[in-house]
């Protein structure tokens, strides 16, 4: 079989996911069905629909697609089962029923962001950064029961510099994703995918490090780490959902603020962690316990991101 006879379902909704999809399309492969999210209600008063990216390209491609609010519900099973896929590729959707995920007779595989088994769950690309890693990467992997849990087919590394943030190591996942996407689809073609247990790579199970899905509590700075954790946490969720922190000025104004850029400094100091220092002019830095965290790029609750220069412009007063 050549790959314009494979019949391919892809699923998918945001960004990472469209960049697979056009390197589908963009070599040619046969895609009979796209599968995305209903449309949502967006704006202040729920006037407009909100489209998922994966739908504007699909739509942009003419490609056939389905938006199932269940994906359990027969009448969407009965369309699905109709498409006759060959096989099914899922990049950043929702889980699926065994149903689904069973049907085309080639199985169905899924790109995740990191290197599996390490960082299962929603928000792999985070977790690494905030934890720290040097490195990460992209995996693709038969679906089963557990999520993120079936047998390896291909895995892709890339560095995780210092100076990278959640958007710079998305944006390099979500091409090199694309690539391996197309790479496993061939090596399936060729009957040459040897997938590996993922419980074969795993020594002890007290070093699997997971990527829970992140809340507004989570994404809250704690002073009292250290600073190169504190530095990681930022960037790790920078730009999105971005850490956020509670300060109070010398002059006693408490400030809510987002973070989404900041530099580390290892200056020792005797400050209570948590401690906001600035000249009232170029700098704001914070103590930990062993340096300080300048914070380059905020956003005061209520008004727009803006440099720390620029805040300062305008907020003399509170310092």
């Amino acid at each position: 079989m050549n790959k314009k006879d494979l019949r391919i379902v892809f699923m998918g909704t945001p960004d990472f996911a469209v960049e697979s999809l056009r390197a589908l399309a963009d070599n040619d492969y046969n895609i009979v069905g796209v599968i995305t999210m209903p449309d949502k209600p967006k704006g202040k008063h729920h006037s407009e629909l909100w489209r998922s990216p994966i739908k504007e390209y699909a739509l942009s491609e003419n490609l056939p697609l389905l938006q199932p609010e269940n994906l359990k519900d027969p009448d969407f099973l009965n369309q699905l089962n109709s498409l006759n896929a060959d096989i099914q590729i899922v990049v950043a959707f929702r889980m699926l029923p065994e149903v689904v995920w069973n049907m085309p007779r080639l199985g169905t595989f899924n790109l995740h962001a990191s290197l599996l088994p390490q960082y299962r769950g929603a928000a792999p690309i985070n977790w690494a950064i905030i934890n720290g890693e040097k490195e990460t990467g992209v995996t693709t992997f038969f679906l089963t029961h557990e999520i993120d849990t079936g047998k390896i087919i291909e895995q892709v590394k890339t560095e995780i510099t210092e100076a990278d943030n959640a958007e710079t190591v998305h944006n390099r996942l979500m091409h090199l994703g694309a690539e391996l996407v197309t790479q496993t689809v061939d090596n399936i073609l060729n009957d040459s995918v040897q997938p590996t247990e993922q419980n074969k790579l795993i020594s002890d199970i007290k070093d699997l490090k997971s990527a829970p899905k992140i809340f507004k509590e989570t994404c809250k700075i704690d002073w009292n780490q250290n600073t190169e954790k504190v530095y990681n946490f930022i960037r790790g969720l920078s730009p999105y959902p971005a850490a956020w922190t509670e300060l109070t000025t010398e002059k006693g104004t408490t400030l809510n603020m987002k973070v989404f850029q900041a530099e580390k400094s290892y200056e020792a100091h005797h400050l209570p962690v948590g401690t906001m220092v600035s000249d009232g002019k170029n700098f704001i830095k914070v103590g930990t316990n062993n340096g300080f965290i300048y914070l380059k790029s905020i956003q005061q609750a209520g008004k727009k991101q803006m440099s720390v220069e620029d805040f300062l412009r305008g907020n003399k007063h509170l310092f």
